[in-house]
């Protein structure tokens, strides 16, 4: 395995069940409305604001929760890694140049969330295993997100698997590019 991969695992595996927590704050219906918009869906955007305006609970779309990147207003452009992810986003890989791919999702559905509703985070490396395909070494890491209710009861459980792979892609930092002929047809 590369020394980067190694890296990331020897990084993943120190974190193997530690919880960071997030508090993600009293989610509305303005909130789903938003995630609902993304989607185009706006017959749920007519409902929800209708039930708003009747007084009535406001339930979130399904997969809400599972489909909010994060809950702050997110990092400048020039905040992000070479692969367009926010280093949040990228557990264990912290100024290395790796890439990342999403290797898989898995969501555990609990109590509908409903508008008015403070909800927290608690996120964790949950494994970290070497291997080798097709196109050669990589490292996965099962990553699980637990969003629960101010009362501790369960809205969503997300389990992730995260592909990391040596190198960047596509004339990004870290790439792994063949040496170019130069003009003589001499390799560089």
């Amino acid at each position: 395995m590369t020394a980067l991969l190694d890296e990331v695992l020897s990084r993943a595996r120190k974190l193997i069940g530690e919880w960071e927590s997030e508090d993600c704050g009293v989610l509305g219906a303005k909130d789903f409305c938003r995630y609902a918009a993304a989607l185009n869906d706006m017959d749920y955007i007519r409902r929800a604001r209708a039930q708003e305006a009747a007084g009535e609970q406001v339930v979130a779309p399904a997969l809400f929760l599972a489909g909010t990147l994060s809950w702050e207003d997110g990092p400048a452009e020039d905040e992000l890694r070479p692969d367009g992810l926010a280093v949040r986003e990228s557990p264990c890989t912290q100024g290395l140049p790796v890439r990342q791919v999403h290797g898989g999702q898995s969501v555990r559905l609990g109590r509908p969330l409903v508008a008015g509703t403070r909800v927290t985070a608690a996120r964790a490396v949950t494994s970290a295993d070497q291997r080798r395909g097709r196109s050669g070494e990589f490292v996965l890491l099962g990553v699980t997100t637990r969003f629960t209710a101010e009362d501790g009861e369960d809205l969503m459980t997300v389990d992730e698997t995260i592909v990391v792979l040596d190198g960047v892609v596509d004339g990004l930092p870290g790439e792994k590019s063949a040496e170019k002929d130069d003009e003589s047809g001499a390799a560089a």
